[in-house]
């Protein structure tokens, strides 16, 4: 895993760096940094007791003025942030997020079901497994887990990337909104940062063995298709912590992790927040 010291001092060196250098504007008594494209998350810090609004809808901001914003697949190339500061001074920043292009993956020899599922069990299963996701993704706890940086889970291949239009037993489908690591089933997967696990089922239809950890603010991660499931909802878990295996559950073809982030409901890319995957040692 990557070193836990280094993630936490990148992070902090990202509250000192103005919005300038991601798009040409500095916000007075507000600083910006991140990735300001498609599936990319901004770390900000402001003056405490400021209200920010992207683009109309409220962005939760702690006591001491660090807040989180992110960016979906499909995210429009021009957003909005609003900031009115205590002493009643308000700015308005055009934030201008980049284009990506995504890959297509051809995945064959999938079973029918995990495709086109269509029996009334497979269906009903998959029901309760939505709404069990978005209760476990609902939550905004005014936590800074999100502050110690993200570590890889699991160290490998990557064999699946964000964003890929997939290509499943030649239909096309839903893109893939996480990073798949191949590793051997049973590998350690472990927390990339601390949080709160909101959700700890070892049976999804579609994403076999599952936890969801809430790193804070709306921030959260998701560990699909493992083995075992280690860890309980509401248990804390630092950075670093084994929370399953690593497995084949689930619509998969082979052993990996498909880890995913959300902040709210914008699917955003991991890997731009873990950088580039360490080599083996």
């Amino acid at each position: 895993m990557l070193n836990s010291v280094v993630s936490r001092r990148r992070f902090r060196q990202l509250l000192i760096l103005p919005i300038v250098l991601l798009c040409g504007h500095a916000l007075a008594g507000t600083r910006l940094e991140g990735h300001l494209t498609q599936g990319g998350v901004l770390f900000g810090h402001t003056e405490p007791g400021s209200t920010l609004r992207l683009d109309g809808q409220p962005v939760k901001v702690s006591p001491d003025g660090r807040f989180v914003i992110g960016f979906g697949r499909d995210a429009k190339p021009r957003h909005r942030l609003a900031i009115r500061y205590p002493d009643g001074r308000g700015e308005q920043r055009e934030l201008r997020v980049e284009r990506r292009k995504y890959r297509i993956q051809r995945i064959d020899g999938l079973p029918p079901r995990k495709v086109t599922p269509r029996s009334k069990k497979d269906l009903a299963h998959i029901r309760r497994d939505i709404e069990k996701v978005k209760k476990a993704r609902a939550r905004v706890d005014e936590r800074l887990d999100f502050t110690h940086g993200f570590n890889w889970p699991v160290i490998g291949p990557i064999t699946g990337v964000y964003g890929s239009q997939r290509i499943l037993n030649g239909k096309p489908k839903r893109p893939h909104y996480g990073v798949d690591v191949a590793r051997p089933v049973g590998t350690p997967v472990h927390a990339p940062a601390p949080g709160i696990v909101t959700l700890a089922e070892p049976d999804m239809f579609y994403s076999g063995g599952t936890v969801i950890v809430d790193h804070g603010y709306g921030l959260s991660s998701s560990f699909l298709h493992m083995r075992k499931v280690l860890v309980k909802v509401g248990q804390r878990v630092e950075q670093g912590d084994v929370i399953g295996e690593l497995g084949a559950t689930g619509r998969a073809t082979g052993p990996h992790l498909d880890w995913r982030m959300n902040w709210l409901k914008q699917r955003v890319d991991p890997a731009l927040l873990a950088g580039p995957m360490p080599k083996e040692h």
